[in-house]
């Protein structure tokens, strides 16, 4: 069916899986969506935080007095005070442990020191420059690579065990294996790469209301998470108080991308101030603080290995990374999975060896290390397999394209399974690859950028290939804290047909308020617009661990699939009692039970709710009452895949970079709402060629965070971006209740790779080859100017 043959509601909503306006816009375009820092509260105080402006000191001493005498403050919360109430420190999603404010030391550049509770924020950030602190400065560790030299600080010498900034070794694949695939090559190629530290800078910062009710003594936190209910399990955990007294609400949210999965120490703060004032506490940070303290992405410093035949049949690949998780390790991962799915890097390619080495280290930054914009760490790991290819391609003489078309999976080979242990479901690469080429029109392109750099123009063509692993996660092997990643989903359908779903994923705007209602109808055959969507407040929606990693709708959307089967599969029992007859005898018809042969003999799903709760005679046994609830425990992650091809031009003076056109062909299986997934792959675009283009956290020697506003961490507008060329095949799973392949928060991985690989392709007339190519277009510009870069990322000549 198309989607110009789906059935419509009278309002002209699709009933079922199609093009349908999003319902959330009706407030949204108007101004009327409700966020953190709409909540007032009666009584309501306001907290601020005094942040460090070193990246490593120890903490001689801190004077309150002044700021406690300002007329308008009610407290000042110190790491002193938090360790009289046991709350210094707290649990981070990667079992490791966090400050909440600094008490012996800080560790980065701005981080938590103390919390100021006043009338209002003016009062709250005024009085923040009468917190008198006395800091000892030690040397700080910001270079990855010298995080374990024996002279490096300790910057974890909290911890008794802690003896150097080393956090976690983990490999995968098969060494031996590998070793013997090399042995036998004809071409091996060796590069080193690095995935700078970027950040997912969403709309809204991060922010909080905790209200602790000192009578009842339930807490109750409005909160812009992305995963309402594991941060109330961890705030029980840290508070010591049972979930059943303490609701997270989740209100509309300004973006997430990954940023608003950690819990901050804002957040704790903002409690504990609401318990030493016993009123309730606001906390919303300023842009500056997001960018400097809150969940980053990225930096991982990566070398890859290829090794080929002479015709350039891949044989295997071998990695090393150095991962720099910042000054606590507080990525939310999986737990059997330090470096998230990076052993995905093996990418889309048909090879038989792999092998992987990941090391973890602290330095002196931001912790963090989020899903953004894609899975778990998929990001960097096909990075590192399209950049390798690439360099391959290079050494051999061949033609990306050709290379990656003759290396490509093939549709029989699936289900298959990777040299790292990944079970690929599903695909057909070479369709999307082929289709990709067409698109573009790759032959004369080819021939434009000969014909210009015979002028002397520069002209620059990437391409990129991805698979995704998306679905987070099967219990068998996937768990945070502990807690297993199943979704939780209930629907009842109410006597006058109109239904309400209630999820356990909060939406960051994705449109989940109009995909999961088309979810609904498509089973259901009730129109989108009578399925109200509840989300974001764990007193009123299932246990699920959250939104991130592009999980949503391929685990809480089988789940509300699956739900309203269960409530179908009930209408069936009524429909049957009010024709009398068995059954057996119906057939389902969108929206309607009827009998077999019989189409006029029948009762609509409304007709059928009104019934469920009438006095008519059900089976023994037979509840009434059309409702039901599932729990989704994913048997695998799904497996979207697609062809990226970049074309930029570059100006051999200025080393301006003008992105010309970008054609993306995406396979994610049947679309619930085909222009909420285009509106996915757009912005998973802007965010590749923001990374690839003008995204980095660059610190200077001493650590200090040079990309503390947007006039320093730039972000592309609509002047950097073409107008996208998007395609599509389709390629079910054939395991997965809506037949999906997973389009959740993010649709799109390979852009960033694409785009540099386009800038380094467009240089190739300065002599650089991959051997020594630097490893962005930034770094790519000051070598061109005949500067060099630094390890941390600061310039020099």
């Amino acid at each position: 069916m198309t989607d110009t043959e789906v059935p419509t509601s009278e309002a002209g909503n699709p009933i079922g899986f199609g093009r349908m306006l999003r319902k959330e816009d009706v407030r949204f375009v108007r101004g009327k969506g409700r966020y953190v820092d709409d909540v007032v509260l009666p009584g309501m105080l306001h907290g601020a935080i005094l942040r460090s402006p070193y990246a490593h000191a120890k903490i001689v001493s801190i004077d309150t007095s002044e700021a406690e005498a300002h007329p308008k403050v009610h407290a000042v919360i110190t790491g002193a005070v938090l360790e009289t109430l046991g709350l210094a420190w707290m649990p981070t999603m990667s079992y490791d442990t966090q400050a909440v404010l600094a008490t012996d030391k800080v560790r980065f550049h701005g981080q938590e020191v103390a919390f100021v509770i006043a009338d209002d924020r003016y009062a709250a950030r005024d009085a923040l420059e009468l917190i008198d602190v006395d800091y000892e400065v030690i040397d700080a560790v910001m270079d990855a690579q010298h995080a374990l030299d024996d002279d490096a600080p300790v910057i974890r010498d909290d911890k008794d065990d802690q003896t150097n900034n080393h956090i976690f070794d983990w490999e995968a694949g098969d060494a031996a294996a590998t070793d013997a695939a090399f042995a036998a090559a004809d071409v091996v190629v060796k590069q080193d790469m690095l995935y700078p530290r970027s950040h997912p800078a969403p709309m809204e910062t991060c922010g909080t209301v905790a209200d602790m009710d000192p009578l009842s003594g339930k807490l109750t936190l409005y909160s812009n998470t992305q995963a309402p209910h594991a941060h109330r399990t961890v705030y029980a955990m840290v508070a010591g108080l049972p979930e059943h007294q303490i609701q997270v609400i989740a209100p509309d949210i300004g973006g997430g991308f990954g940023n608003k999965v950690p819990i901050y120490p804002g957040y704790v703060c903002s409690i504990v101030g609401s318990i030493v004032t016993k009123r309730p506490v606001k906390w919303v940070e300023d842009r500056s603080e997001n960018l400097m303290s809150t969940g980053f992405a990225r930096d991982y410093h990566m070398q890859g290995e290829i090794a080929a035949t002479s015709d350039g049949t891949i044989l295997g690949l071998k990695v090393d990374v150095l991962a720099d998780h910042g000054a606590f390790n507080a990525t939310a991962q999986p737990t059997k999975y330090p470096a998230g799915f990076f052993h995905i890097f093996t990418g889309s390619y048909d090879y038989g060896a792999a092998h992987c080495n990941v090391k973890g280290v602290y330095t002196n930054k931001a912790p963090g290390g989020v899903a953004y914009a894609c899975s778990f760490r998929i990001t960097e790991a096909v990075y590192l397999v399209e950049r390798i290819i690439d360099c391959l391609a290079d050494e051999l003489g061949m033609d990306p394209a050709e290379l990656r078309m003759k290396n490509l999976l093939r549709p029989e080979q699936f289900p298959y399974t990777t040299p790292t242990g990944w079970e690929y479901d599903s695909g057909d690469y070479p369709r999307a690859l082929q289709l990709a080429l067409d698109m573009a029109g790759y032959d004369d392109l080819r021939r434009e950028q000969a014909d210009k750099r015979e002028r002397g123009e520069l002209m620059g063509i990437g391409i990129s290939f991805f698979t995704e692993g998306v679905g987070a996660g099967p219990r068998k092997q996937m768990d945070i804290l502990g807690l297993g990643m199943a979704d939780g989903c209930e629907l009842r359908v109410h006597p006058t047909g109109k239904a309400q779903i209630r999820l356990s994923v909060q939406s960051q705007g994705q449109g989940h308020e109009t995909t999961f209602a088309q979810i609904v109808s498509h089973e259901l055959g009730i129109p989108p617009e009578d399925v109200q969507v509840i989300n974001g407040d764990t007193d009123n929606t299932p246990f699920g661990l959250g939104t991130y990693g592009s999980r949503s709708t391929p685990v809480s959307g089988a789940a509300a699939a699956v739900v309203a089967q269960r409530v179908r599969e009930k209408a069936k029992i009524v429909a049957a009692a009010a024709l009398e007859v068995s059954v057996d005898d119906l057939e389902w018809e969108l929206g309607r039970w009827q009998v077999k042969g019989d189409p006029e003999n029948g009762k609509t799903i409304q007709e059928i709710a009104l019934l469920a709760h009438s006095s008519l005679e059900l089976p023994e046994g037979t509840e009434g009452h059309l409702d039901a609830q599932a729990v989704y425990n994913p048997p695998n992650l799904t497996y979207p895949f697609g062809a990226y091809i970049c074309v930029v031009d570059v100006d051999p003076g200025t080393g301006h970079v003008q992105v010309r056109r970008f054609i993306a062909v995406d396979d994610c299986g049947p679309r619930i709402n085909p222009m909420i997934v285009e509106g996915q792959v757009h912005g998973g675009l802007v965010d590749g060629i923001g990374m690839a283009l003008m995204e980095v956290i660059a610190f200077d020697k001493d650590g200090t965070n040079l990309g503390g506003s947007y006039m320093d961490y730039l972000l592309p507008t609509p002047m950097e971006v073409p107008s996208f060329e998007l395609g599509e095949t389709v390629t079910p799973s054939p395991h997965h209740p809506l037949g999906v392949k997973g389009v959740g928060e993010s649709a799109t991985v390979g852009s960033p790779a694409a785009v540099v690989n386009a800038v380094i392709d467009a240089l190739k007339p300065y002599g650089v080859r991959h051997a020594d190519m630097p490893l962005t277009p930034a770094q790519v510009w000051m070598t061109m100017q005949g500067k060099t870069l630094r390890t941390d990322l600061a310039f020099e000549d």
